[in-house]
């Protein structure tokens, strides 16, 4: 089948998201969906953007960038859905097409039944552009700090990566900064197995790459998040059969802490990104500057220890 391309958005005022619901008759009509249309032939993606919600809403974007670029293959149709982010427009949305509208928070969305291709949307409406990992080798009180002061600076997702802790010791600590955590209003990823969550009600798990071939999710509770970090189109194509909301792909760029690994650079982080079905962050030798320059290659935003979150970075 031909695959369509399609934009969309991901509308944002004060804190909430805009949806619609597609009309009954429509193919998967009833169901909600992020505004936007089928792009035209040779039209510019960004104009499609452009007309469509003026068209269907009465809107003009005025800052807007790509969120994610999703392939998708229904029974009887082929999709390809371009998402942008839309953070400003001009006028007040209206569903001129007869269409009901919502502003709903992020965290609402899963509430809302929205067809098969916009699950990833979901998931990358819902991330921040910054994945916030903790450093190892370091005292629990020392982490703790470390965490509190890039909590402060807006870190909103944190995964707790300390491979050298014993299990007890890994756990008693993860409930301390899980409590730091959502005092801030942010969200905690464990790192390991699924079964780490029965001991721990954090907000998900991170499993290791190593883990990908034999790891079971069948006990991951109803609403956690799912990420896997990933190195290459193999990995990926594992945490994609695992179910994984989103992941983590490395090396980008050389590190101090894996001297020895060649960082496979921007453009061959692209290449894998393009054939990606959910939100990818780049981790690698990553910073806070590095954000742009990350979306600019398909990516969600960046991941890493040192470099996010300096005290002069960008917030974003």
């Amino acid at each position: 089948m031909k695959r369509i391309l399609v934009v969309a958005a991901v509308i944002r005022r004060e804190g909430k998201i805009l949806i619609a619901k597609r009309p009954a008759h429509l193919h998967m009509g009833g169901l909600w969906e992020f505004p936007g249309g089928k792009v035209e032939a040779a039209e510019p993606v960004e104009a499609a953007l452009l007309r469509e919600l003026e068209e269907e809403l009465g809107i003009a974007p005025t800052a807007f960038r790509p969120l994610i670029r999703i392939a998708h293959d229904y029974p009887d149709k082929s999709v390809c859905l371009d998402v942008w982010d839309v953070t400003a427009f001009r006028g007040e949305p209206q569903g001129l097409e007869g269409q009901p509208l919502a502003w709903v928070r992020p965290d609402e969305l899963a509430l809302h039944e929205f067809p098969a291709a916009n699950r990833p949307i979901v998931t990358a409406a819902r991330l921040p552009a910054r994945y916030l990992i903790t450093p190892d080798m370091i005292s629990a009180a020392e982490r703790q700090h470390w965490l509190e002061q890039r909590l402060a600076r807006g870190a909103q997702l944190v995964l707790f990566r300390a491979p050298h802790l014993p299990r007890d010791a890994y756990l008693a600590e993860a409930s301390d900064l899980l409590r730091t955590c959502r005092a801030a209003g942010a969200a905690l990823m464990l790192h390991g197995a699924v079964e780490l969550l029965q001991d721990v009600a954090a907000d998900g798990v991170h499993l290791p790459a190593r883990h990908l071939r034999a790891e079971s999710v069948a006990g991951l509770p109803p609403g956690s998040w799912l990420a896997a970090s990933v190195h290459d189109e193999h990995e990926l194509a594992l945490a994609t059969s695992l179910g994984a909301d989103f992941v983590t792909l490395s090396p980008v760029a050389t590190t101090s802490s894996h001297p020895g690994m060649a960082g496979m650079g921007w453009s061959s982080f692209a290449h894998l990104v393009r054939a990606a079905v959910l939100p990818v962050y780049a981790l690698g030798g990553m910073t806070d500057t590095d954000v742009d320059r990350a979306r600019e290659h398909g990516a969600q935003g960046v991941a890493g220890i040192t470099g996010l979150f300096a005290e002069t970075g960008d917030q974003s």
